[in-house]
């Protein structure tokens, strides 16, 4: 692992973070008759709030953009995952709670699968894969999984509705952060024109967009620990799977080696869940159906 891409790789999770929370700060106060329209960027456009942690989100993604220049995906993910470790700091000073036990085991989960993954699995770049239908089996089955989890959070969005477009959201974000690296190579090889000849950089537009209004529709019905968790948890495993699906990522395949690299990978689910669930995280604010007209906070 090289030095600049821990240290993009870290700061683009810091900036996330930060915008993570401050974005759930504004979203829980958003009418919930804006859920999955357009119309909640729109009106969450207007909250000072909101428009830093923005600034702060598009930070963090043109962080791990460069970071992904300089790194495999399989090993960017991972330290990516660990936007939750920032949330959790700023949360922790909003709220004033102590990390506690969970804090702490959530912690040391977290960070000892990260490692246990990268140095189980050392990713390598290798020759991208050029067979179309693979690309397409893996990130139209990737989008058709986040498009189904949609459709059932829509039927359940105050229950279990915010944890499902968390997912989705991941999921999606997931194939963004493959597709931001192909256009990356694309921009290196060919310039801005070889760059928008390809329909990459499009994609990665209105997956951007389409992930946004999710996880902000997440965030304006439940509180961060439902939503946090399930989309920190999503993200990586998917673009892990793209970036060896078609990307030409390697990670070590002996018996040893894949038992660190599935420990590591679980640790980092366990982990993330028990800092998502901490008391820390903003409780946010109960809605029912009948609040569509409560007036941004």
């Amino acid at each position: 692992m090289s030095v600049p891409v821990l240290v993009l790789a870290v700061s683009a999770a810091c900036c996330l973070g930060f915008g993570f929370v401050l974005q759930q700060n504004a979203a829980q106060r958003a009418p919930l008759g804006d859920f999955l329209s357009p119309r909640l960027l729109l009106d969450l456009m207007k909250v000072p709030r909101w428009v830093g942690g923005m600034a702060l989100m598009v930070a963090g993604m043109a962080l791990g953009a460069a970071a992904l220049g300089h790194g495999e995906l399989s090993l960017v993910e991972p330290l990516l995952a660990t936007n939750l470790l920032f949330a959790l700091t700023l949360s922790r000073h909003q709220t004033g709670r102590p990390l506690g036990r969970q804090g702490w085991a959530g912690l040391a989960l977290l960070a000892g699968g990260v490692t246990a993954f990268v140095v189980a699995g050392q990713p390598t770049g290798g020759r991208a894969l050029t067979d179309p239908l693979r690309h397409w089996l893996i990130i139209g089955g990737t989008v058709g999984l986040a498009m189904l989890l949609t459709g059932c959070a829509k039927r359940s969005r105050l229950t279990v509705g915010p944890v499902l477009l968390a997912l989705a959201a991941g999921l999606l974000y997931g194939v963004q952060d493959a597709l931001t690296r192909v256009s990356g190579q694309r921009f290196t090889d060919g310039g801005l024109a070889g760059l928008l000849s390809g329909w990459q950089p499009y994609a990665v537009l209105a997956l951007g967009v389409t992930g946004l209004v999710l996880v902000q529709s997440a965030f304006e019905t439940a509180p961060l620990r439902m939503s946090l968790p399930a989309l920190t948890a999503a993200q990586p495993l998917a673009g892990i799977a793209c970036g060896i699906g078609f990307l030409g990522d390697r990670l070590r395949t002996d018996t040893g080696a894949l038992a660190w690299e599935a420990c590591g990978l679980a640790a980092i689910v366990v982990g993330i869940v028990l800092l998502g669930l901490h008391p820390a995280m903003p409780p946010g604010v109960t809605k029912r159906a009948h609040m569509g007209d409560v007036r941004m906070g």
